[in-house]
């Protein structure tokens, strides 16, 4: 009970001292818990969308799962109209309705505005049905009635200012359909961001699915009294043959549904919790060396208590017990701000057009769960080596002055490790550069860069007492008297330097090899686009994923000033090889002008070849894997076509990044044997300019896709750009996530000087009655942070380019083999490290030049 008076009376003694480690508790909790409530939150949205949508039992065509993985022609597949009749009658059965849904689809205004989401959320266009009636409700207007009308979800007609009467264009492969707004419908539950357009049955089955009598599924509702499985049952029974179709009831809907958006979540969940957990790890640097000050300040006191009997284990117990308080307050907290970051995170997706509904705040029970035993547990652990530390101090530490005694060295055992551990880094990150395997080197860097952080944490002390002299007489000397007394409080404990400028240190490594990578990917790609692309324009859908409708596809064709254009399309087929082993393949079906608009290497044969009648081309390693060799023949079962004996005339290598691995055959080929209704669109069109249009073609073909604005022209100069400002995007968002861990790290240098100030209150009182402004001890403390904070920038920065650099030679396995280090980016983010230095002293440095001299002097 002593032990715990104690421990509570010292805690909100020094409450303000330990403020600043709460907040780094309470940031990184917060963080955990906001993902895990964001997450749980969309789940819910998504489950309650699923299950509202779904009938009691939904038959859909089956179709071969491996051929579902391969491109389409864009058009769905569809099942018979006399299926739902069979189905009607089934036992059990109260409606059975068909439905029409496409998602190859695109919605433009009369301005030619594209109306589909901006977050990638799907267009989906069908016919109204009862079914609908389950998740929506027509709160305006009327449901079509004819070719010449549609109606829209009001969450796009909100987005869009959309309203009755106005006229909408829908893209679909088949063919566009002009209509005007009939009605609006409103859903019951959350939509989280798609686009809905409905017509008419008709309608919907001519120009969604191509041809009338057909539907995309079947939704059935059961009598009253018969469950969802029993129902399942009797419509299998009626259908008699159910090869050809897929029967759900609604939970196995929804739950396939979820099955397809659960990769996305999960992707987006451990990356976020990942993020944390970096936050996390510096935070444990600063409650470490907070707790280790405390500790060191309070040597006086420490000795008084064992030299009245109080053993090690109690005063042990006594700064796990100040931890654990740290860790409740600290945790608490971070659990409630985790609420309101998920509430901030679903403003900020619905701001960017994915709407999340508040009416759905998941809050799991093993939310605030896992936020505290995670808080707690890292804070009281965090601080068992300051207690250890503090249960070794004697009784006769009574006797001398409080306050952490000048370390000029770090342990030798400690740097000898750090050393060993850096080393072995060092050579796994080496090993890494030299794999001749991805798989192998993958491993090499990950222990590399596990060994070398650890190893850097280790020996920072060591390295503190060298890098702060060296960035003194660079820095500081100039300042004269003042810089020298910041370099020496800088060297006075290098432990808590080296701790401090380790925080720092973590997250700024991670930035500096994600830069390193990043831009090393960026410069890889626009060489080899500069060696290997020889077309003036490549054409492709803007979003990615759609194919280019065919109506798009002839309006390009007609513009003036072009060379030659190159379809591009993609074939599923099953290949056979002279082996006797069969895979699913995509073949990519391209005019004999593809040679000339991207340039391929072979390693046998002649690529000309290979667009001859019945040839085709193999990849470098399936033809390896395969025993494939120029002259053989492989058996190729088309998907939706016959079956050819397909000659191989070329084997292309595949140290390349563009088509790796492509097989090639002429788009003549692929018609001979795969109907025109079942022949894919265009994935992309390469285009050449006639010799001196290429303003004019540019310009011409820009206009040519007004009309479609899913589709997007690009020079080189604008791919080399997009690809640029897509690595760009990705490693801003991973810049904001690190920001956490970087803005724990400044509070850990703030706390640090805080801290030393009290530490130090009677040297600073002395050294203002020998005549220091407090101009002069306002300068040294931000002196004094900027080197800190200088010298953990260099050591991550330094890590942070070894790591980048030996990724980028792991990537160089991919064909990725351009180094190049950001310097610009590298350089900034070394200044930055100064300003932030700079920032974390204010407050210290504040406090410190308000001191009364006196009584300064005058503390024990």
């Amino acid at each position: 009970m002593t032990v715990w008076k104690t421990s509570r009376r010292n805690f909100f003694a020094h409450k303000g001292r330990m403020a600043l480690s709460a907040v780094a508790v309470l940031l990184s909790v917060a963080f955990v818990c906001g993902t895990l409530v964001f997450t749980d939150t969309m789940n819910t949205t998504f489950d309650k969308l699923f299950a509202a949508t779904s009938a009691d039992v939904t038959v859909s065509p089956k179709s071969n799962e491996d051929n579902d993985r391969l491109p389409g022609n864009g058009k769905p597949v569809t099942l018979p109209a006399s299926a739902v009749e069979q189905v009607g009658k089934a036992t059990g059965v109260k409606d059975a309705e068909g439905a029409v849904s496409s998602m190859s689809v695109t919605v433009v205004d009369s301005h030619d505005k594209n109306m589909g989401s901006t977050t990638g959320a799907p267009t989906i266009a069908g016919n109204w049905t009862k079914n609908d009636l389950r998740s929506m409700e027509i709160t305006s207007g009327h449901a079509p009635r004819g070719p010449t009308e549609v109606m829209v979800d009001a969450d796009t007609a909100d987005k869009h200012d959309l309203k009755i009467g106005d006229e909408l264009r829908t893209i679909a492969a088949t063919g566009d359909i002009n209509a005007k707004i009939s009605g609006i419908a409103t859903f019951k539950v959350t939509n989280p961001g798609a686009a809905i357009v409905y017509f008419d049955t008709v309608t919907a089955q001519t120009k969604l699915l191509g041809r009338p009598g057909v539907f995309s599924f079947i939704s059935v509702t059961a009598e009253s009294g018969v469950t969802d499985t029993q129902l399942k049952r009797h419509v299998a029974t009626a259908l008699g043959d159910t090869s050809a179709y897929k029967l759900q009831t609604q939970k196995e809907a929804a739950a396939a549904n979820k099955d397809s958006m659960g990769s996305f979540l999960d992707v987006m969940k451990y990356a976020m919790l990942g993020f944390a957990g970096i936050a996390l790890l510096v935070g444990i640097f600063l409650i470490v060396n907070t707790f280790s000050m405390l500790v060191a300040q309070r040597t006086r006191e420490i000795g008084l208590m064992r030299a009245i009997g109080s053993s090690r284990k109690q005063v042990n117990r006594s700064v796990l017990i100040e931890a654990l308080f740290l860790g409740i307050v600290g945790s608490v907290l971070g659990v409630g701000a985790g609420v309101g970051l998920a509430v901030g995170l679903m403003k900020l997706m619905g701001a960017m057009g994915m709407d999340l509904s508040t009416n759905d705040l998941t809050v799991a029970w093993t939310t605030p769960v896992v936020g505290l035993a995670l808080g707690i547990i890292v804070t009281v652990v965090a601080a068992y080596i300051p207690a250890r530390r503090a249960g070794k101090i004697s009784p006769m530490a009574a006797l001398r002055d409080a306050g952490t005694p000048a370390d000029g060295r770090a342990g030798r055992v400690r740097a000898a490790i750090g050393l060993v551990l850096t080393l072995a880094g060092g050579a796994a990150l080496l090993a890494a550069t030299r794999a001749d395997k991805s798989g192998e080197g993958s491993l090499f860097l990950g222990v590399g860069v596990v060994l070398t952080l650890i190893g850097f944490i280790v020996i920072g002390p060591l390295l503190a007492g060298f890098v702060v002299r060296v960035l003194s007489a660079v820095m500081l000397r100039m300042f004269g008297p003042v810089g020298r007394l910041a370099e020496r409080n800088a060297l006075r404990n290098p432990r808590r330097t080296g701790a401090t400028g380790a925080a720092l240190m973590i997250g700024l490594a991670l930035v500096a090899c994600l830069s390193v990578v990043g831009s090393s990917m960026v410069a890889s790609a626009t060489e080899e686009l500069d060696k290997s692309v020889g077309a003036d324009f490549i054409v492709q859908p803007a979003g990615g994923g759609a194919l280019i409708v065919d109506q798009a596809a002839k309006s390009l064709k007609s513009v003036p000033d072009i060379e030659h254009f190159t379809d591009y399309k993609v074939v599923g087929a099953k290949l056979t090889a002279p082996d006797g082993t069969t895979e699913d393949k995509g073949l990519a079906a391209v005019d004999p002008t593809y040679r000339d608009d991207v340039r391929r290497t072979t390693v046998s044969g002649k690529l000309a070849d290979a667009y001859g009648k019945d040839a085709m081309s193999v990849g470098e390693t399936y033809a390896t894997k395969h025993h494939v060799k120029v002259g053989d023949r492989l058996t190729v079962a088309f998907k939706g076509g016959e079956t050819a004996k397909l000659k191989v005339a070329a084997i292309t290598s595949d140290d390349v990044n563009i088509d790796k691995g492509a097989m090639y055959i002429n788009t003549t080929t692929a018609a001979r044997y795969v109907p025109a209704d079942a022949l894919p669109d265009n994935m992309i069109m390469f285009a050449k300019a006639a010799d001196g249009k290429e303003k004019e073609a540019y310009a011409a073909l820009k206009d040519a896709l007004v009309k479609y604005p899913q589709y997007e022209v690009q020079n080189q100069a604008d791919f080399k750009q997009q690809l640029k400002d897509q690595i760009g995007q990705l490693l801003n968002i991973v810049y904001g996530l690190l920001a956490l861990a970087i803005i724990v790290a400044v509070l850990g240098v703030v706390n640090t000087l805080a801290l030393s100030v009290v530490e130090r209150t009677r040297e600073i009182g002395l050294m203002r009655a020998i005549g220091l402004s407090r101009r002069q001890l306002r300068r040294m403390i931000r002196l004094e942070s900027v080197v800190i904070a200088v010298f953990g920038a260099l050591l991550g920065l330094g890590l942070g380019m070894g790591w980048g650099t030996a990724a980028q030679k792991l990537l160089a396995l991919e064909g990725l083999n351009v180094l190049e280090i950001p310097w610009p980016t590298i350089l900034t983010v070394f200044v930055a490290s100064a300003f932030v230095g700079l920032f974390a002293a204010l407050v210290p440095a504040f406090r410190a030049g308000r001191m009364n001299v006196l009584n300064a002097i005058a503390t024990e």
